[in-house]
C-alpha cells in the first residue's frame, strides 16, 4: 500500500487536505491562503500537497469541483422525485435557501471564486463559467415542464434571484434573503401557470418534499403553494 510520510494512506492524506483547502477557502478566500497554511493545517508536508496536487491551482480546481458535485447531487435528488414539475423547481429552490441560512454561510464559492480569477481565460474562471451553464440548462430544462411558455426567460430570472440572494445572504439577515428568495421562485412558478393568486395552504410542495419522498400532486392550471418554514430545515 502506498502510503504518505505522516503515516496516512495517499487516499487519506489527500483528502485531508481537500477537506482542510475547503474549508479555508470557502471561510477567508483563496488568494489569502497560501499552501503552507494548508499543509500546516491539514497535518502534512509540502512533499505530500504535491504528490497530491500539482499545486495550488490544482487544489483550488479540486475544491470547485467538489462544490460542483455537492450542487448537482441535491439538484439531481430533486429532479429524481416523484413530485410534480413545479415542485421540482421548489425543491432545488429550498436547497439554495438552505443553504443559505446554514451556519458559516459564505455566499457562493463560483461567484467567489470567480470575483478573484477574473480572466475570462483562466481555468477556475473556465470551471465556474461551466457551473454556472450547467445550473441555467438545468433550470430551464425543469421550468419548461411546468408550462408551455418559453422556459428560457424565467430561468435566466431564476438564476438572477440566486446569484442576488447567494450575494445577500452573507450582508443581510440569511432568514429573510431565503424567504425573498423562496417567495420570487414562487412567483416565476405562477406567472408561468397563468396565475397571480397568493401562495396559500393547498396542494404543492409539502414539508420535506426537497428529500424527494412527497407525493405526486400533479400539475394544475393554478397551482398554490404552501406555508415554509425556512427556519425548520437548518439543520439539514
Amino acid at each position: 500500500m502506498n502510503t504518505d510520510p505522516e503515516g496516512g494512506g495517499a487516499s487519506e492524506a489527500r483528502a485531508q487536505l481537500l477537506d482542510t483547502a475547503t474549508r479555508i477557502f470557502y471561510a477567508e478566500g483563496i488568494h489569502s491562503v497560501g499552501i503552507d497554511r494548508i499543509t500546516a493545517e491539514a497535518k502534512v508536508t509540502r512533499a505530500t500537497l504535491y504528490r497530491h496536487f500539482t499545486g495550488k491551482e490544482d487544489l483550488v480546481l479540486a475544491y470547485l469541483d467538489r462544490a460542483d458535485q455537492g450542487i448537482r447531487g441535491r439538484v439531481a435528488v430533486a429532479r429524481n422525485s416523484s413530485v410534480s414539475a413545479a415542485d421540482k423547481v421548489l425543491a432545488v429552490a429550498e436547497s439554495i435557501a438552505r443553504s443559505i441560512t446554514s451556519p458559516g454561510f459564505r455566499g457562493c464559492a463560483f461567484l467567489n471564486a470567480a470575483a478573484e480569477y477574473p480572466d475570462p481565460a483562466h481555468p477556475i474562471h473556465q470551471v465556474v463559467l461551466t457551473h454556472r451553464q450547467w445550473f441555467l440548462n438545468t433550470v430551464t430544462e425543469l421550468l419548461a415542464d411546468t408550462g408551455d411558455a418559453p422556459a428560457a426567460p424565467g430561468a435566466r430570472h431564476l438564476v438572477m434571484l440566486r446569484d442576488g440572494a447567494m450575494a445577500a445572504g452573507c450582508l443581510f439577515d440569511p432568514e429573510l434573503v431565503a424567504d425573498t428568495f423562496l417567495s420570487g421562485t414562487e412567483g416565476l412558478l405562477r406567472k408561468r401557470s397563468g396565475s397571480n393568486s397568493d401562495s396559500g395552504s393547498g396542494s404543492g410542495l409539502t414539508s420535506g418534499s426537497t428529500s424527494g419522498s412527497g407525493p405526486d400532486s400533479g400539475p394544475g392550471p393554478s397551482p398554490t403553494f404552501p406555508s415554509r418554514s425556512v427556519t425548520a430545515s437548518r439543520n439539514h
